[in-house]
Order: structure tokens, then sequence, then C-alpha cells
């Protein structure tokens, strides 16, 4: 069932394309014919330059799905050289919009090759070949009617993948049923899906969270880790990648856990083990649901926390402590870009 409702998602995160640059244009041979002229000399012209396959930042899209069914892209091709020394036309660039956070990594080598980080920012995947010299372009004094001309470049082909990896101020971090869901729909306008069953969350939602005086920031909800996660239990490390550009880690552990402690440790565990450099992030801790214990019980919760780390109870159902952890949050991300 899981497999499924993924397969049917709008959400892609992942897309493998193969792309193809034009090639040149050839250059021209060609003696100037004119009445009354007995000599005209060389007159072809250089053929046109290949079109480049660039990648384009579009702030407008948030997945990769408009390229899940057309993964073959090609520019367009550079014209020949014409007579009267004409240049050919250029071959057409082609275009990939990609959403912010994208990477590019080549399919053989698995190097990555750029990432797209602005709105409109350009980068050229392949360059297009150049289009070849016309035999006037050969003249020389002593070569006053040379009769070759140079072919174009041919077209430069490879596979490469794109990887989205989103761009979020704060990436919430936790079990599925921590409340993450809850909590996004609760802070901002995202409407996730919300159920009380595991792996309710089987993509990303970003939410703008609004703060004081007309600020902002991004949220994103991750679906849920599992114990095993980095090794490719539950959902595996298909979303573990989201967490890479989140400025900071909100964990989210529910107050009524066995040991809010140990939850922690194994989350913390499994981003560890995905990628050691998540732990130098900026870490909070929301422990969530905190309605459902009464005096007695949250005492008992504040003795399990783990030491040395910024927290905060807060339950998306009565709204207790929604505000302080929005506080906690900027204050944070204010430190991190002072």
């Amino acid at each position: 069932m899981i497999i499924r409702r993924i397969m049917d998602s709008n959400f892609v995160d992942y897309v493998k394309i193969f792309c193809r640059s034009g090639k040149g244009g050839a250059g021209m041979t060609h003696l100037h014919r004119e009445k009354y002229v007995e000599k005209g000399g060389p007159d072809g012209g250089n053929g046109g330059h290949g079109g480049n396959v660039i990648l384009r930042g579009n702030a407008q899209y948030w997945t990769l799905i408009h390229l899940k069914y057309a993964r073959h892209v090609f520019a367009g091709d550079g014209v020949r050289g014409g007579t009267a020394l004409c240049t050919g036309a250029g071959g057409n660039d082609v275009y990939i919009d990609v959403p912010l956070g994208t990477i590019c990594r080549d399919a053989a080598t698995e190097e990555i090759l750029m990432e797209i980080t602005a709105d409109k920012e350009e980068k050229v995947l392949l360059q297009g070949g150049r289009g070849g010299m016309g035999n006037a372009f050969f003249k020389t004094p002593t070569r006053q009617t040379p009769r070759f001309s140079q072919p174009g470049e041919p077209a430069v082909e490879g596979t490469f993948v794109l990887e989205l990896k989103l761009l979020a101020d704060v990436g919430l971090v936790g079990f599925p049923n921590a409340g993450k869901s809850t909590l996004l729909s609760v802070v901002s306008a995202a409407k996730p899906k919300i159920a009380d069953y595991a792996f309710t969350t089987l993509e990303p939602n970003l939410g703008i969270v609004q703060y004081r005086n007309f600020q902002s920031f991004v949220m994103a909800d991750i679906p849920g880790i599992i114990e095993g996660a980095s090794e490719g239990r539950g959902l595996g490390t298909r979303f573990l990648r989201h967490i890479e550009r989140n400025s900071v880690l909100l964990f989210m552990v529910p107050a009524d856990s066995e040991s809010i402690k140990k939850e922690y440790k194994i989350l913390l565990n499994e981003l560890q083990k995905y990628n050691p450099e998540l732990l130098h992030k900026q870490r909070l801790l929301a422990v969530s649901k905190i309605d459902l214990l009464d005096d007695e019980s949250r005492k008992k919760a504040k003795k399990s926390l783990p030491a040395d780390l910024p927290h905060v109870f807060i339950s998306s159902a009565t709204q207790e402590g929604i505000t302080e952890l929005k506080d906690k949050l900027w204050d944070i991300l204010q430190e991190k870009f002072a």
C-alpha cells in the first residue's frame, strides 16, 4: 500500500534524464559568382553554433514531476553557413526549469556537476558545438581561393541525475506519528495529510510560518524516520536528503514516549549514519502532545530530557507552547545568520 501511494504522489525528487546539445553547423565552401565579376573569390559563411542545454532555477517549482515523462532533452543544431558570407543560424538553447535546491550528478560517475539554489539562476549543463568556418575564413594572400571549409563540432550528450533537496529554514525530524504534520498545519497555511497511523506523510511538505512584524520563515515536514532508516528500513534514505538543506533541525518526540532521551538519540544516530555533517546543524527539541499528560507526568517527562539541548513543551491541539516554540526558532535562525 505504501509503495503504491508513493508512486501515485505528485512529489518527485529524483529523475534521470538523457540530454544532447546541438551540433555546430558546417561552414560553406563557395566562390562568389556575379555578372561582370570574373573572379569573385571565396564567400562561404560560417556555420551556426549548436544550442546549449541549460539548467535554470524556478522558484515556482517545488518538485521534478514535470520531468518525469520528459526524460529526453535535445537542443537545436546549428545551421550550415550560407553564401555571400552569411553565417548560419544558431541552434535553439533548451532550458530545463528545476526547483531551487536541485543538484545535478553525472549518472555514470555520480559526480556532482552543479547545483541550483537561486531563482532564475542559469548553468550550462552541455555546451553546443561550435560552427565550422566557411572557406572565406581561410583566405590568405598566398591562398586566395580555398576550396574547403570546416565541419561543425559534434553534439555532446550524456545521462544525468537530477536530485531535489528542499530548501527550508527549519526541518522537522521525528518518528512517524510524532505530530510533525499537525504542527505544520497549526503554525502555517500548509495542509499536510494527517491521520492516526504510521507513515501518513509520504512526501515532504513546506509551510511558511508567520512571525512578528510580518516576518516569516520556512518549515519543512519530512516523512517519519524509524530506527534503521539509514540502512533502508521504513522509507529508507529516500527523504533524508531533504534534511541536509535545512538550517535548523527541530526534533519532535511525543510526551507520552517511553523515553524521550532514547528516541532523540535514535533519531540523532540515524542522521549521523546518513551524513555526519548533519550533527553540526543547530538543534531544538520539541516535546509534543503535552496535553496528554497531567502535571505529575510532565514533571517526570522533564527529568528524562537530553542534557545540553534547548527544548520546549508544545501541544498542537491546545496551542500550548507554540508561541514559545516560534520565538526560540526565530532566535536560533537570527543567531545563525547574524
